[in-house]
């Protein structure tokens, strides 16, 4: 499936991208716009939840933007009747959050993944909806890779609540011909990512602290496995999964090329930037009790779908990504 393919299936469609100023929304909302696509962007800004007004710097006047809450009914009801393609993209994705105050994530990643789901299936039965899901329906993996078929065991509220919206995408498919499709993102990065403290992502911290030539710290013992897609990637999974009719009904893994240590992505950013330091500490107790070790998602039902594998080695996404925020870095920080 090539790009022209792509640009055929989106060119002059209403696309509807919920949490659209944050970072995996924006990046998206901004593919759709160049693909042609005719682009609203809804999005509460929640404090602290990563929605960023200069996320779509330079296409302000392309697209449409919506300041509104999901949990709005009218809001929904305005923008959803005329959309071809929704992209689920809001939601709190803390884990620490999620634990400190479980009650608001279960309303922004249950209550009003709800009400999105019955508002399309009263005002817009035909929309072909893409659910961004997380890894953290896993819990502690078992063995690595992790494929779809591992037992669900999250570890925090936030991996319960997430796994209950899939979970509600995947009933009104199966109920009411909903056209959804759930995919479980690992760990995504890239431009756009917020960066002001780690509570939705470690990475973001690290490369704040390494452009300013600072420590960060590593939690545990540095020895972590992980995996990483480039949001580049994801954007094209998205796209992908959204044209490819087979996947409706489904839960897809994404995953990384590469299996690294946290320790090895530390060296590389340090190398990558020339500055900046890092320190492996103990857990703090909050972190230990939600941690899940080792992570490594297995892609081989994705890709024999949709023909998807990610494209950008870490190396050069940190690269890039490092970049980015060198020349934008009053704007994030």
């Amino acid at each position: 499936m090539n790009g022209t393919d792509i640009t055929q299936h989106f060119r002059g469609q209403p696309v509807l991208v919920t949490g659209g100023l944050g970072f995996i929304g924006s990046n998206l909302a901004r593919r759709l716009v160049d693909l042609g696509a005719r682009v609203t962007v809804l999005d509460a800004l929640v404090p602290r939840f990563g929605g960023n007004r200069f996320n779509l710097h330079g296409y302000e006047g392309l697209l449409r933007v919506h300041t509104g809450d999901l949990r709005d009914a009218r809001v929904v009801g305005q923008i959803l009747p005329q959309q071809a393609f929704l992209f689920n993209l809001a939601g709190q994705v803390s884990h620490l959050d999620s634990m400190e105050d479980p009650l608001t994530d279960l309303e922004i990643n249950c209550s009003s993944q709800l009400r999105l789901l019955e508002a399309c299936r009263r005002l817009n039965p035909d929309v072909r909806i893409v659910y961004a899901s997380t890894r953290q329906v896993y819990g502690r993996p078992q063995s690595l890779p992790v494929s779809e078929d591992h037992p669900l065991a999250p570890v925090d509220v936030n991996g319960i609540h997430k796994l209950a919206a899939g979970c509600y995408h995947l009933l009104y498919h199966q109920v009411y011909g909903l056209r959804s499709t759930s995919l479980r993102l690992t760990n995504t990065y890239g431009p756009r990512m917020r960066v002001a403290d780690s509570r939705q992502t470690f990475l973001g911290l690290w490369l704040r602290r390494v452009i300013e030539g600072e420590e960060f710290l590593i939690f545990g013992t540095g020895c972590q496995k992980r995996d990483f897609n480039y949001v580049d990637d994801v954007v094209e999974a998205m796209l992908r999964t959204a044209i490819a009719p087979a996947t409706e009904g489904q839960v897809y893994n994404l995953g990384g090329q590469e299996i690294v240590s946290l320790l090895e992505v530390a060296k590389l950013l340090v190398e990558l930037h020339g500055a900046g330091s890092y320190r492996v500490v103990p857990f703090p107790t909050d972190r230990e009790r939600i941690d899940i070790g080792d992570y490594a998602g297995d892609f081989a039902r994705f890709k024999t779908a949709v023909g998807w594998e990610p494209g950008v080695p870490l190396r050069s996404g940190l690269e890039r990504t490092i970049n980015y925020y060198e020349q934008n870095r009053k704007y994030y920080w």
